[in-house]
């Protein structure tokens, strides 16, 4: 049959066009915020200033970043939803990341406080575009695909953006090789070619993307319609218990990932391991990742989304009982391994079974409220850690404190009624 061939196609074409925005901006995850800018800011950008001075900025950029998309969320996603407008909004945040990204290139040596400017406008382009990407999932794939198409959106993201490090990284390890008089000159060429990456490959997704007419005529009617969205949606909270309940669990679990992937370097550090092997190991997970989310995607087909969520919190048990014992450079290697197994497969099916528990013409809004519960993750592992290191004086016996994280994520994830969930959302 023809036609169903080109249905077929025309689907799976907007399936990669979605997907390939995970690619495009995990080139700015992977390679600024993990990779290189935190070593370059304290060692070019701020290095008049002291370890803590450097530090303490550092840290302040990252939370206000996080701070004003969170609050901003969701009312910027009901406003999308009213408006139609998730897709220029995706333009619109892409376009401010990009463009601050490339800017750091420009930043002169001792301007520390110039790249902190511009590594918060960037952040807030690449979180603030993450909102109206994920809630784009519903335009691209029916509720039955959610699983597998969430995943190839973060395999393709640990594909990219690890392909694009494993290349800087070679190039500042051999600067002379590729050209260069050292690796300085590397790293801040990196800043452009991670902005070009990414507005290349954003563009199929808003090319071949289409979403739902808006339901307001103009922006004003959009901006009100907006707030009495979001207003109702606060009234109806009740109605939502599932929704709220999973979203509960989420934060649990998701801020223990998230300590991990935040707290492994230093934790790595601590232990005595060198900056290389930190950065080997952060690509090993970058490249495991990529098949790992895919299986995970068939995981959640064949066994179920929350059985899928289940396994992985189980296996982050594991890791953390077994990081507070390692004693060697092998031993951080495959925890790197296991959580790149995981660390994919836990955020995809988070994504598609939040995505099966919201109103349909409310994507964008909900997903508002999912990406500032996100923004506001590795908060309490962070300190949850410190405390236990306090008390103890072992950097080893603080990551067991994360084992609260997950397992109380899960306690509250075995409630979630995910029929009951998808019966509401097709009723509100």
């Amino acid at each position: 049959m023809p036609g169903m061939e080109g249905k077929i196609m025309a689907m799976d074409r907007k399936v990669l066009s979605w997907a390939f925005y995970d690619w495009a901006n995990s080139a700015y995850a992977t390679v600024v915020m993990a990779g290189f800018f935190p070593v370059f800011f304290k060692q070019y950008w701020a290095a008049g200033l002291t370890t803590g001075e450097s530090t303490f900025a550092l840290g302040v950029a990252n939370s206000l970043a996080s701070v004003l998309i969170a609050l901003c969320a969701p009312l910027l996603g009901a406003i999308a939803d009213r408006a139609g407008a998730r897709k220029r909004l995706l333009l619109f945040f892409t376009v401010l990341g990009v463009s601050a990204t490339a800017s750091l290139y420009l930043v002169a040596q001792g301007e520390y406080l110039v790249a902190v400017a511009f590594y918060v406008v960037a952040t807030l382009g690449f979180m603030g575009g993450n909102l109206f990407y994920d809630s784009l999932i519903v335009e691209v794939a029916s509720e039955d695909r959610f699983d597998r198409v969430s995943a190839w959106g973060y395999a393709l993201g640990y594909l990219g953006g690890g392909l694009l490090f494993a290349v800087l990284v070679a190039m500042a390890v051999f600067p002379q090789r590729f050209g260069f008089d050292d690796a300085s000159q590397v790293v801040r060429l990196s800043f452009l070619a991670v902005a070009v990456w990414w507005m290349v490959f954003s563009l199929p997704v808003l090319l071949f993307v289409r979403e739902a007419p808006p339901a307001a005529s103009s922006l004003g009617a959009a901006v009100r319609a907006g707030l009495r969205q979001l207003v109702d949606t606060f009234h109806h909270l009740r109605q939502m218990r599932v929704v709220m309940l999973f979203l509960a669990a989420y934060w649990l679990y998701i801020d223990g990932v998230d300590t991990i992937i935040r707290m492994a370097v230093d934790y790595g550090l601590s232990l005595g391991f060198s900056s290389n092997d930190l950065i080997t190991a952060l690509l090993i997970t970058q490249f495991i990742g990529f098949p790992a989310a895919i299986v995970f995607g068939r995981i959640g087909e064949r066994f179920g989304t929350k059985t899928g969520i289940f396994i992985a919190i189980a296996v982050y048990m594991v890791v953390t009982v077994w990081a507070a014992f390692i004693d060697s450079v092998a031993g951080f290697y495959q925890i790197a391994v296991v959580i790149g197994l995981v660390q994919g497969g836990i955020q995809s099916l988070s994504r598609a079974l939040y995505a099966r528990l919201i109103p349909p013409d409310k994507t964008a809004e909900f997903f508002g409220f999912y990406n500032m519960l996100g923004k506001f993750a590795a908060v309490i592992g962070p300190v949850m850690m410190g405390w236990v290191a306090l008390l103890t004086g072992s950097a080893r016996f603080s990551v067991l404190a994360l084992l609260v994280l997950f397992v109380l994520g899960a306690m509250l994830l075995y409630f979630v009624d995910v029929e009951k969930g998808r019966g509401l959302r097709r009723g509100l």
